[in-house]
């Protein structure tokens, strides 16, 4: 492709409007334009990154022996309030109504219609397992879209879904995805972490998310340093450990602490440490349902766990009337001893070790030394829902420690098992003729999402740096100077040559100077750049250099193609 005859719109600034790294230097290498809020035209160097991506996620997907198909983007609701998610879903399912009053969405995902679809077709337990896919675009009317390919109304996702006659054959669909997932995350070049995650508004009974490992992501994660273990942080399983507090019970005494109304005021004020503290939380969900929870002081909840423990849909902070209420006292003062209602009091795991511990009195001004459960005040229930922390031990294996990462979700899978097809009565008949409900995987990977995180984990001061797999194109050829006709001779030779051996060439033939056309190389992210000289090619020579690592080789004219083809094939081997 020669630069001059191709539509590659660079800017110089940086546009006001554009947060992060990726939205930042996909505007300015002139991959994408923003057509609407979250909506955006994909310019011609930004779809080949895309469809390179897209092609990777094809040739996985076929070898993992799923289907491709295509399903409509319009959805028709009774589908949706069948399955129970139309009022679930919340406003970023975008609602319409066509001319006949008759209401449909934009699909933000395809559960309801693909499992609508394979009620219909298959009636057999001889027909499965299943697999379908597609690539499409899917629209969720996010509140607040921002970070450009990152979170954006309109964008282009992988969707699979896979069907079982029962939960076994189910994990073995899911380990496949699994699979399959690594593999493409492998063959972009990207440094990744498959993590356990929690299933939200999909459901499901587990799911992995694949995170892409990068300083502006959105997530945080956790992973173990000797084993394989990894999650999202929401779901991260903290350590079992008892508590090393003396474990003769002191008499419970009330105690003032005026104004000390959290865990290091406290702890100071009565002088021991934050970890012989008991944090009190009390939450409401959507139903006005009230728990308290327990947390050694120098602990964190982790609200997730506690929501799922509860089976809540929703989890709020209580508001100071219902902790008035149920307590008795205003907040900073809280504790079990003395409720003024029965709720569940749910305590983390690790309090269950701890003794002769500071709490709250539920008094103003007062709390307790030496609270004991069992003898002062009672438990509902010992589950883990503290958030985890670096250095954490993990909780797979005896000798490695957690470490914390920031990350950006790129694709993420679900054992969904009956949710969808018990709720749209799909079903098939078994061996012995008895109609049994169908089980269900999905798989996600968000593509724009993906090439922007690679943006986000591969750029410097200068711009993009693509690895290879999904660059727009694999190599440039930049010629010094145009008018020199040796230079531009011999540039062209190089770039015929390189798209023979079937090598994807820019070929920069502009009448720029050479400042110029290395700082737009370099922006939009060309991995290996051939510059052709005047004084190189009296010596016989051409300059390769390597946009990851700044590398550059003097390389002879006739093995430079050579070169790059090796350079490139190495790179597509994920060698």
């Amino acid at each position: 492709m020669l630069y001059s005859r191709y539509f590659i719109p660079t800017m110089k600034e940086t546009p006001s409007d554009a947060e992060v790294v990726s939205h930042q230097l996909m505007l300015r290498a002139g991959m994408i334009r923003k057509l609407a809020s979250g909506i955006y035209n994909y310019l011609p160097l930004g779809l080949r990154s895309i469809r390179k991506f897209e092609n990777i996620v094809r040739e996985e997907m076929n070898k993992a022996d799923a289907i491709e198909m295509l399903m409509p983007s319009v959805q028709p609701a009774e589908l949706w309030q069948e399955s129970g998610r139309w009022a679930f879903y919340g406003k970023e399912l975008l609602r319409f109504k066509d001319r006949k009053e008759a209401e449909f969405c934009m699909g933000p995902t395809h559960e309801e219609v693909i499992t609508d679809m394979v009620r219909r077709e298959i009636k057999s337990y001889r027909q499965m397992p299943l697999n379908f896919y597609q690539v499409q675009t899917k629209f969720r009317d996010e509140i607040r879209p921002r970070f450009g390919l990152m979170r954006g109304r309109e964008f282009i996702m992988k969707d699979a879904y896979s069907f079982d006659v029962d939960s076994d054959a189910a994990d073995l669909s899911y380990e496949k995805m699994f699979n399959a997932y690594m593999r493409i995350f492998e063959r972009c070049g990207l440094n990744f972490r498959a993590v356990e995650a929690d299933t939200g508004s999909i459901g499901g009974s587990s799911s992995h998310e694949f995170m892409v490992l990068a300083d502006s992501g959105e997530d945080a994660i956790v992973s173990c340093d000797a084993c394989r273990y990894a999650a999202n942080i929401e779901k991260a399983e903290s350590p079992l450990f008892t508590s090393s507090c003396d474990a003769t019970h002191g008499a419970l005494q009330k105690v003032s602490t005026p104004e000390m109304k959290t865990i290091v005021d406290v702890a100071g004020f009565l002088k021991v440490a934050p970890d012989q503290t008991i944090k009190t939380l009390v939450y409401a969900s959507d139903t006005g349902e009230i728990a308290m929870a327990l947390l050694r002081g120098d602990h964190e909840l982790n609200e997730l766990k506690l929501k799922n423990y509860l089976g809540w849909d929703e989890i709020l902070m209580a508001s100071e009337e219902q902790i008035l209420a149920c307590t008795g006292s205003p907040v900073g003062f809280l504790g079990p001893i003395g409720l003024k209602q029965d709720i569940p009091v749910i305590a983390d795991r690790v309090v269950k070790g701890m003794v002769n511990v500071v709490m709250g009195a539920n008094e103003k001004d007062q709390h307790y030394i030496n609270a004991n459960r069992g003898r002062d005040f009672e438990v509902s229930g010992f589950v883990d829902i503290r958030t985890v922390e670096a250095g954490d031990a993990c909780p797979r294996c005896e000798s490695g420690k957690l470490e914390m990462w920031r990350g950006i979700e790129v694709g993420h899978v679900f054992k969904l098992g009956t949710k969808y097809s018990k709720a749209l009565n799909a079903t098939y008949l078994d061996a012995n003729g008895k109609e049994q409900i169908i089980f269900m995987g999905c798989y996600g990977i968000g593509i724009g999402r993906t090439v922007a995180a690679a943006i986000e984990q591969n750029h410097d001061e200068n711009g993009i740096i693509f690895p290879i797999p999904i660059a727009p194109f694999q190599c440039s050829v930049v010629a010094v100077n145009t008018k020199d006709a040796g230079v531009m001779a011999s540039a062209e030779e190089i770039y015929l040559c390189l798209e023979k051996l079937g090598v994807e060439v820019l070929f920069d033939d502009r009448d720029e100077r050479p400042g110029i056309k290395f700082k737009d190389n370099d922006l939009i992210g060309i991995p290996l750049r051939i510059v052709v000289g005047s004084k190189g090619l009296a010596e016989g020579k051409v300059e390769l250099k390597i946009r990851s690592t700044g590398e550059v080789q003097s390389v002879p004219l006739g093995e430079v193609a050579a070169t790059v083809k090796q350079l490139v094939e190495a790179a597509l081997r994920n060698d």
